[in-house]
């Protein structure tokens, strides 16, 4: 049986939401419940697994404050999914830009969960303690106050710079600093994604028109 293409376009932004959800909840609860805030465990030299938490957005960047940001992701996960609804009744986009456009969507409906429910359903004990859960309302915060959970660290490599240097000579430089999760790699893959090979697709007045 052939599908066709509005079918197998909504099939492809359904899986790929759904994966990316499950995968990045269950790590966060798992590195949540399992992890002290703060503690570092190396994988490898170049790969650690870190827990920290944040108010911001993607890795850690701080934009106004923690109700403007829930609202933000609640108001851009609206329209990705209108946007997305969009696409499959054009039924003209390829199969490669509608992956793209999940996996912002859900990395961007992955962080709201974050922060509208954390707060509500875990405490936020002092290290070395361990978060876990709690009744709905005896959490750390209320709701769409919820921290962000961040866990993923690759410091690939670092060095001093050079005494003689203005500004930063005898600091270390190490990349890469930002700790982040799975949402926001979704995000960052998806964004990626969209401008080396589907920037022609951006927009939905002339869907059609641009479309193959």
């Amino acid at each position: 049986m052939t599908l066709s293409t509005g079918r197998r376009l909504s099939l492809t932004a359904g899986i790929i939401i759904a994966l990316v959800l499950l995968i990045d909840q269950a790590v966060k609860i798992w590195v949540k419940t399992c992890f002290y805030l703060g503690e570092d465990v190396e994988i490898f030299s170049w790969f650690h697994l870190r827990f920290i938490q944040n108010n911001g957005m993607a890795f850690g960047i701080e934009l106004g404050s923690k109700l403007f940001l829930t609202l933000f992701r609640i108001a851009l996960v609206i329209f990705l999914v209108w946007y997305i609804c969009r696409l499959v009744k054009a039924a003209k986009v390829p199969c490669g830009y509608m992956a793209a456009v999940a996996l912002v969507t859900a990395g961007a409906f992955g962080n709201i969960i974050d922060c509208v429910f954390y707060g509500e359903i875990f405490n936020n004990p002092y290290p070395p303690a361990i978060a876990s859960f709690v009744p709905w309302g005896e959490g750390y915060g209320g709701i769409f106050h919820g921290y962000v959970v961040d866990m993923l660290y690759f410091p690939l490599f670092s060095f001093d710079w050079p005494q003689w240097m203005p500004l930063v000579g005898g600091q270390t430089f190490s990349f890469f600093d930002p700790v982040f999760n799975i949402a926001d790699s979704a995000i960052t893959v998806g964004m990626f994604l969209i401008i080396l090979f589907y920037s022609k697709y951006i927009g939905t007045a002339s869907i059609d028109e641009k479309a193959d």
